[in-house]
């Protein structure tokens, strides 16, 4: 048993559009692989072939009406599962360290919470595509509207997909949805003000971070 590798450490970030979840994924990953640590970098929906032909159907639905919530969520359970089998638990338990542009927690905010769907319906696809696998920490970045309303418009100017482009009560409610999720599991989120340029919100990532990496010298 001693010869096996230590399990990695699986880290997601979420949070609302234009956060910086992919710039702070990134920041993490390069400042991992400098203490010689081995790091994944994916991202939901997406990450394998499968679960890619999957965003690319949610991103740009097909027909004039979209998905239904219930769809939606179907779509998302069913590219998650594919990336669990197929990445995320192979590079675990090679001993990599994983980390995640959103997770299943994007589900319960987007679909459960803003969508409607209830958080018990997610809850239950997830542990049967995907048997509840949970990140070690989340990573919660959060910022104002103004903040993000500005960044946004700076990224996709008029352009936006399906789901960036639904009114602002929508992302409120996704917003609120993941403050609720993060109150209730103090211990597997990290909140994380994500104002600021992208070093020093980095920074506090890190911070949240320490004990983990503590725990985890190489």
């Amino acid at each position: 048993m001693s010869g096996l590798p230590r399990r990695g450490v699986f880290i997601a970030f979420e949070g609302g559009e234009g956060t910086g979840k992919s710039t702070q994924g990134r920041l993490l990953a390069e400042a991992l692989r400098a203490r010689g640590i081995g790091v994944i970098t994916t991202r939901e929906p997406g990450g394998t072939p499968g679960a890619e032909a999957i965003r690319r159907l949610l991103l740009d639905p097909p027909g004039e009406t979209g998905w239904t919530s219930e769809a939606e969520a179907l779509l998302f359970a069913a590219s998650r599962a594919d990336h669990v089998a197929h990445l995320i638990r192979p590079a675990l338990e090679r001993g990599d360290w994983v980390i995640c542009d959103r997770f299943v927690d994007s589900s319960r905010a987007y679909q459960g919470g803003a969508g409607g769907l209830g958080d018990a319906a997610i809850l239950a696809l997830h542990a049967f595509g995907s048997a509840g696998l949970r990140p070690d920490l989340v990573i919660l970045l959060e910022a104002d509207e103004a903040t993000l309303a500005a960044r946004l418009a700076a990224r996709d100017g008029d352009a936006s997909d399906a789901i960036g482009g639904r009114p602002v009560e929508y992302h409120r409610a996704v917003a609120a949805a993941f403050r609720d999720l993060a109150t209730r599991d103090p211990q597997g989120f990290a909140r994380i003000d994500a104002v600021g340029d992208p070093q020093t919100v980095h920074a506090r990532v890190l911070a949240a971070l320490e004990p983990l990496l503590a725990s985890r010298v190489v």
